[in-house]
């Protein structure tokens, strides 16, 4: 089973990610990145990004952080989650941006697996 290639992101569901976006830009001064009005609010922090999610964005998730792993495909995910404890959720087909697979560990977190489009089903 490969590894993921990196960490993708990290995002916060947010309640206000407007007023969040203003306390993260002028307090920590992250670099605005990517922005879908108040959904979707992206930072570049070195090799990866931080993200603020409006809770209709980030479902299956609705509170705290949820990590992004990216990987080359999502085969056999399904089989590998549901014997170590897990649940799959889903997929969300984000067109030619690529794909998220949304997992809920042993404990109840969200993880998501994100597949650049092109990339192995």
């Amino acid at each position: 089973m490969p590894s993921p290639k990196r960490l993708q992101n990290v995002f916060v569901v947010a309640e206000r990610p407007a007023e969040l976006h203003a306390f993260y830009e002028s307090a920590l001064g992250l670099q605005l990145k990517f922005r879908d009005a108040d959904r979707w609010i992206q930072y570049g922090v070195g090799n990866t990004s931080v993200a603020l999610a409006c809770r209709e964005e980030a479902l299956p998730a609705t509170s705290g952080l949820v990590m992004v792993f990216e990987v080359d495909d999502f085969a056999a995910t399904a089989e590998r989650v549901a014997a170590a404890g897990g649940e799959v959720l889903g997929t969300r087909d984000m067109g030619s941006h690529g794909a998220v697979l949304s997992l809920r560990d042993p404990e109840g977190n969200i993880v998501q697996l994100f597949k650049r489009q092109g990339t192995t089903p």
